[in-house]
């Protein structure tokens, strides 16, 4: 066999010759639209379904929360293990797939029965959500943000309005998780001594507060050739606005939400927390999705980020450095085995790097 094969190419020598090159030529085409990726999909998909519950235990959302949607998922097909995990305020459940599975078909199942079992939950608790399909190497880059001369606040609005967005717009992001975020949030400060003096019930404060920041319609005006909508337009855009909100009449005069409460624009209380070069910040983890070119959804999303000459005035207060050599990105600061170019050590402002693990 192996002297036919042998005689056979020498005889046909102009054949075999054009063969090599018809090979070449196609496989230097295929290389250049091969996907690139750190690993393979080494691990089966899985299927997350989060579920928020503030103010419950573990054991309260274990049982009322994780053990019902658990028992809902059970028996889908497809399904090759449910795992789950119940913390302080938050239930979380894990659906790892059989090999050869659709997962797109399995979720559209996962979310039939979630939302079938979502009415029966506590009142307390936010309604499912059922995560993005990552890859196994789901992290592809990590973004460090800080500023000196903008608040966390502003940061977190300048990331969450303008950054976030367009790196969600790069093909093949599936998600891009924040932390360190502060997000603005009126609040109503009670004192209950100042409360009993002024004879005011926290019912009355919490329904004051409510109905000064419900968006409601307003109805319509219909005239002779056309209807007019009419539109309820909220007052309050400041903490003084709120504060300004009234809460009864006494003698005529008004008893205001400002007068019995203080009332500040403030910050959720945090979850996370983002050291980046020693000072407070925000830290992005870029996610991407199942099959996606790890080499093209990198350059899209330095592409993405806006520039440090960017006219945008939210934006010049602060600024970000990536870096494609560090193997990880520390939220500390850059790792001490490497340094920023002389461009970022006198002022640097963000650290952002590459990473292949998940975890």
């Amino acid at each position: 066999m192996l002297s036919w094969l042998i005689s056979t190419s020498v005889r046909l020598r102009v054949v075999v010759l054009a063969l090599c090159v018809v090979l070449l030529v196609v496989g230097s085409r295929s290389i250049r639209r091969a996907p690139l990726d750190v690993f393979p999909e080494f691990a089966p998909p899985i299927i997350e379904v989060q579920t928020e519950a503030p103010g419950l235990s573990t054991e309260e959302v274990e049982s009322l929360v994780t053990v019902p949607i658990e028992n809902a998922l059970n028996g889908l097909p497809g399904v090759k293990t449910v795992r789950s995990k119940s913390v302080l305020g938050l239930s979380q459940v894990v659906l790892i797939l059989a090999e050869g599975v659709d997962p797109l078909r399995v979720r559209q199942m996962v979310q039939e029965r979630v939302a079938f079992e979502t009415p029966r939950l506590p009142t307390v608790a936010r309604p499912p959500v059922i995560l993005q399909l990552l890859s196994t190497t789901s992290r592809v880059m990590k973004i460090g943000v800080w500023s000196k001369t903008l608040t966390q606040q502003e940061l977190t609005e300048v990331v969450m309005w303008t950054v976030r967005p367009r790196l969600m717009s790069v093909p093949g992001v599936a998600n891009v998780a924040v932390w360190g975020q502060r997000d603005k949030q009126f609040q109503i400060l009670v004192d209950p001594d100042r409360l009993r003096a002024n004879g005011i019930t926290l019912d009355q404060v919490t329904r004051a507060g409510a109905d000064a920041v419900a968006l409601d319609t307003g109805g319509f005006v219909d005239t002779p050739n056309q209807r007019l909508a009419v539109r309820h337009r909220a007052g309050v855009k400041t903490a003084d606005d709120l504060g300004r909100t009234v809460l009864e009449f006494r003698g005529g005069a008004p008893v205001r939400l400002g007068d019995v409460t203080d009332v500040t624009l403030g910050t959720p209380p945090p979850i996370g927390d983002a050291i980046i070069n020693d000072q407070p910040g925000l830290l992005l983890i870029v996610e991407k999705q199942p099959g996606s070119n790890t080499l093209e959804l990198t350059r899209g999303v330095e592409a993405a980020r806006p520039s440090t000459t960017s006219p945008t005035p939210s934006w010049s207060g602060a600024d970000w450095w990536s870096s494609s050599s560090s193997p990880s990105c520390s939220t500390g600061g850059p790792p001490s085995s490497a340094s920023p170019p002389s461009r970022c050590r006198s002022s640097p402002r963000c650290w952002c790097s590459r990473t292949a693990g998940r975890r």
